[in-house]
């Protein structure tokens, strides 16, 4: 790719990051929601607390309001498929962040749905269950709902005309912690098998995380959080990070280097100021734009964008 070529490509991508908040009000799934467990989600009860959006940010202003969805026990996929003429068959989860508390379900989950469509790839955006269950790990609910939903993906793959091959992740602060975490716990269920969708594979193709949290170890930042057990076989992965986040950029590092050391391929962009929680809403700092663009075209080097597959 020349120099000329590249920027053109970069520009196209911001371009479509900057229009996905426009988009987003005329948006419908293609598909879904579909619930993830035929019943009760492994573990919880019966009657567990009502879901409702627990935001109090105003909501006649789309550019600063963010849904705060709370007490999720019913967990969904939902899919947003792109145009036709630009579908290029790869598919990528969307997991939003919230602590594992709520999720900000549209500023890190519809809106980015809507920058893969412009971008030619199956959005699925992935509603795990939180906040954390009592006497679990804040991110074993959501483990059980992100490999279900690989799963499902992976079942409905033809239906929905997505090459199992190139599915992705994309996470969000606490989501981008759950993204790390299915991309290295994934070669057995952590919950018994219910169909055939159990059976296929739950590894994420590649990932992409972004100012993710909760992956440095506590007490030690040069090392991983216990349960991120990286290997040769974690996912090609990007991360995007502010040095000033307050969240820590030593967990995009640590990460990081933690793939260099078994050779997997990653991309790393830390920028000197940004925060957290950002989304690809614009702001007075370039990350919330730019990185769209250059997941983009990490996606393209790493041969994600292909000819359809339902070409």
């Amino acid at each position: 790719m020349t120099l000329i070529h590249r920027a053109v490509w970069v520009l196209c991508l911001c371009a479509a990051g900057l229009s996905a908040l426009a988009q987003n009000a005329a948006r419908t799934p293609d598909a879904g929601p579909l619930a993830l467990w035929p019943g009760v989600a492994p573990g919880d009860k019966a009657d567990m607390p009502e879901e409702k959006d627990t935001s109090k940010d105003p909501k006649d202003k789309p550019d600063k309001y963010v849904i705060r969805l709370g007490n999720v026990s019913k967990p969904t996929i939902t899919v947003f498929r792109p145009p036709a003429d630009k579908d290029t068959g790869a598919a990528v989860i969307v997991c939003p962040g919230g602590g594992y508390s709520i999720l900000a379900y549209n500023l890190e989950g519809t809106e980015i749905c809507d920058w893969l469509n412009s971008i030619g790839v199956t959005g699925v955006l992935l509603k795990y269950r939180v906040p954390g269950r009592p006497g679990q790990k804040n991110y074993e609910a959501p483990l059980q709902d992100a490999q279900r939903a690989f799963g499902m993906v992976r079942q409905h793959a033809a239906e929905w005309k997505i090459d199992p091959k190139r599915v992705g992740v994309l996470g969000f602060s606490a989501g981008g912690h759950l993204s790390a975490a299915v991309s290295n716990i994934y070669s057995e269920r952590t919950y018994p098998a219910i169909d055939d969708a159990d059976k296929l594979s739950c590894r994420p193709d590649f990932a992409v995380l972004i100012y993710p949290a909760y992956l440095a170890a506590k007490g030690d930042v040069t090392k991983l959080s216990p349960e991120l057990n990286v290997t040769a076989q974690t996912p090609p992965s990007f991360i995007v990070m502010a040095e000033d986040d307050p969240v820590g950029a030593d967990n995009a590092f640590a990460y990081a280097l933690a793939l260099k050391k078994v050779k997997v391929p990653a991309e790393l962009h830390i920028y000197p100021k940004g925060g957290h929680g950002y989304g690809l809403r614009p702001s007075a700092n370039p990350v919330p734009t730019a990185w769209p663009a250059l997941a983009g075209e990490w996606m393209k080097a790493q041969g994600i964008f292909k000819a359809s597959a339902s070409k």
